[in-house]
């Protein structure tokens, strides 16, 4: 039998059929021998082949014996096995980041490193900036100017508030209108009101929230596996755990750069073919980064994605 991954619980994985009904799957134990260098070869999105309980009915005793073809995915380092991968969801059509410019803050080299992973595994991003109803005049005033920074790239930016709903609604420029038809991912740090904002865009979610930490400002883990939700209207929400880091995987070195759309863009203007962009002469984004022509925020990200080679996400020269 085929059918979609809707919910995986690190064991378990709950598998729709296409005429909707509901089996609880386990991963047969040879199937993690393949290859896979993941702590989990079967994510929520991927269409699997599994076999259904020789007893019939639903529950257990089905087994995925394959993964169909996957369209694209957003992968990122195991946060404990650092020579291993955590796909965070499979055969997305968007993947929308959930930050935040205070309680708590999302660093920009968050955001970028975010965005490298996606360009590298050619998915789409929309970045949401939550929280806008607890913003001072000063973190509105630097809110406005990263989404300025990040719209410039390309990447729409959202601002909103799941408390009160501002910016979700709304024909043209509200989230919802945009995330109708799709399959999303939220993804992002925790805290940030990632089961809040899912609350509000699908109330039958009943995703657990939880305050800050008042000592620290940062969240609490709320979320505990993901999970697919049917989009009212049409399209589905992929919800993650938060996330305190996002460490890359896989890259070859070179291409790095190619992952910064700006910096892929004035590098064809460079002297050399295999510039760095660290010291080369005749360096275009060097040029263009004295110029202000290139953030210094997104140069930083680059040169710490550059240099961080004991994460082990560089792909071994053969």
């Amino acid at each position: 039998m085929t059918g979609l991954v809707i919910r995986n619980t690190g064991s378990w994985y709950d598998v729709r059929t296409d005429d909707g009904q509901l089996f609880t799957c386990k991963v047969k134990g040879n199937f993690r021998l393949r290859g896979i260098r993941s702590t989990n070869p079967v994510a929520v999105g991927d269409r699997v082949e599994f076999t259904p309980p020789s007893t019939g009915g639903v529950g257990g005793g089905s087994f995925i014996t394959e993964i169909l073809d996957r369209r694209n995915y957003i992968i990122r380092r195991a946060s404990n096995l650092s020579k291993q991968s955590h796909i965070i969801a499979a055969n997305v059509d968007l993947a929308c980041l959930v930050v935040t410019i205070a309680h708590p803050e999302t660093s920009t080299t968050f955001i970028d490193r975010f965005l490298a992973s996606a360009e590298a595994y050619r998915v789409p991003v929309a970045l949401i900036f939550n929280k806008i109803d607890l913003y001072t005049a000063d973190e509105q005033r630097y809110l406005n100017a990263v989404m300025n920074l990040y719209r410039t790239l390309g990447y729409p930016c959202f601002p909103v508030s799941a408390e009160t709903g501002e910016g979700i609604e709304g024909p043209e420029s509200g989230l919802r209108p945009f995330l109708m038809g799709k399959t999303t991912l939220f993804s992002g740090n925790s805290g940030v009101g990632k089961s809040t904002l899912l609350n509000r865009l699908i109330p039958e979610a009943r995703a657990k929230t939880a305050a800050l930490s008042e000592a620290h400002d940062q969240g609490l883990h709320t979320t505990t596996f993901s999970e697919m939700y049917d989009l009212e209207g049409g399209g589905y929400i992929i919800d993650t755990p938060g996330i305190r880091g996002f460490g890359t995987f896989d890259f070859e070195r070179e291409e790095v750069s190619h992952y910064f759309r700006e910096i892929f863009q004035i590098s064809s203007e460079c002297r050399f073919g295999n510039c760095t962009h660290t010291h080369e002469p005749g360096c275009a984004v060097l040029k263009a980064l004295d110029n202000h022509e290139i953030a210094e925020s997104r140069y930083r990200s680059y040169l710490s994605m550059l240099e961080d080679e004991d994460e082990g996400k560089y792909r071994a020269k053969i």
